[in-house]
């Protein structure tokens, strides 16, 4: 279907009104480095903050004497908060501009993380983490659309790849830091240190971020959202990449949430200390996602996506082993396989909308961070029904899904190539 036959022409953030591609940033040229530096050190503080409460459940259980399930809300109210409010968030940076957006969403989100360790109950908590969310939605989907505009097409995958490695990071850091600080001080030191991380981290990103050359503002009008909305989601491939970013981010979600009440229990009894060190994993994230246009460009897209999905079950089987090494070498492929096929979904995205690309992203950020909150708590009522078994057939079964819809994206694109050669 063309941009004219669905309205696409009218819609904000048109490519029309983008300059060529000669004229935005490549690797090696002037801003680039100081442009993915700035977007690393805001994925850095989104994810965090996101999930700063993630590695001390078992402590927040304790202190609030509530059971996993009723825990992992403070992760899934944050992750459901993000998925609610990106869209409307997207749209605004439509409007007033993705620089403008993501820096108010870091500056809401870091004074919230700075009430947090104050919650006085577990109600309190949740309705902070909510807030925090809903705050940090203003960033992922307008840092994929800033990129998509000023830096060069050949050059946006590995782009999105160092911004997803910067959520890698955060989430990595955020988990080992609040281990440690945990074990010694308490949860509530915890999450205030990541607090104050985050304030170090925006006020950094808001200095070094160039402004941009590209922006064009658009239109606030609930007509014009919606139809850029509906052209969206009509779109087969897009929907595809929503929901194998969700079904990734269900297994992603419901290990991590999880996993630190297995290894607190028999035959592991870990402290909080090295539980949070077990994060560490993440640094293998950060490798798979700033590397995923090379497998791109070896395996073509769908390819890439299975090798993803692949590496993923792999490492949920072996997780199920009762020894450590063999537990740790399984979270390391499935953090692996995870992160590389959030960064291929996630860059398609923004390769294959032609307009309203901030709605295409918010789109997917929204269907992520639904599977998010989807898999922390179906992980953790997995846990309690079945122990980590349980949680890990929750895992094979949305990797099953990502594989299905992959299939069918690719018997799609078969036929729609007999259909062209047909007519030819």
């Amino acid at each position: 279907m063309s941009p004219a036959s669905t309205g696409a022409s009218t819609i904000v953030g048109a490519d029309a009104s983008v300059p060529t591609s000669d004229s935005r940033v490549s690797p090696g040229g002037p801003g680039y480095r100081r442009m993915s530096f700035a977007l690393f050190l805001a994925g850095v503080a989104t994810f965090a903050l996101l999930y700063s409460t993630q590695a001390l459940l078992p402590l927040i259980s304790g202190e609030f004497g509530v059971a996993a399930s009723d825990a992992s809300w403070t992760v899934a109210a944050a992750t459901g908060g993000l998925a609610l409010f990106v869209l409307p968030m997207s749209a605004l940076s439509e409007r007033f501009g993705r620089r403008a957006v993501m820096t108010a969403s870091l500056a809401v989100a870091v004074t919230l993380g700075l009430l947090v360790p104050f919650a006085p109950s577990l109600g309190v908590l949740i309705a902070l983490r909510a807030l925090q969310g809903a705050a940090l939605a203003g960033l992922p989907a307008s840092a994929t659309a800033y990129l998509a505009e000023e830096v060069s097409p050949k050059a946006l995958v590995t782009a999105i790849g160092l911004f997803v490695a910067g959520n890698s990071v955060g989430g990595m850091s955020g988990r080992v830091i609040t281990g440690w600080v945990a074990q010694e001080w308490g949860w509530r030191i915890a999450v205030g240190v990541i607090g104050v991380i985050a304030v170090a981290c925006a006020v950094a990103f808001r200095l070094l971020l160039p402004a941009p050359k590209h922006f064009r503002a658009g239109s606030l009008r609930p007509r014009v959202l919606a139809r850029t909305v509906r052209a969206h989601l009509s779109n087969p491939l897009l929907c595809r990449l929503y929901a194998i970013g969700a079904l990734f981010m269900t297994v992603f979600g419901g290990v991590y949430t999880v996993i630190g009440y297995r290894l607190t229990e028999a035959p592991f009894s870990l402290p909080q200390g090295i539980i949070g060190s077990i994060f560490l994993v993440y640094l293998v994230g950060t490798v798979s996602a700033s590397t995923a246009g090379r497998l791109v460009g070896r395996l073509g897209r769908r390819g890439a996506l299975y090798a993803a999905g692949g590496t993923t079950t792999a490492g949920l089987l072996l997780s199920l082993a009762g020894s450590l090494p063999l537990v740790l070498a399984g979270l390391v492929l499935i953090t692996a396989g995870f992160f590389a096929g959030h960064a291929v979904a996630s860059s398609a995205v923004s390769k294959t909308a032609t307009h309203g690309r901030a709605q295409a992203s918010a789109l997917y950020q929204s269907a992520y961070y639904i599977g998010s909150s989807a898999g922390s708590t179906a992980g953790a009522v997995a846990f309690h029904a079945g122990g980590w078994a349980g949680t890990v057939g929750v895992g094979l079964l949305a990797v099953l899904g990502v594989v299905t819809i992959t299939v069918l994206g690719t018997r799609a694109a078969r036929l729609q190539r007999r259909e062209l050669t047909t007519a030819a």
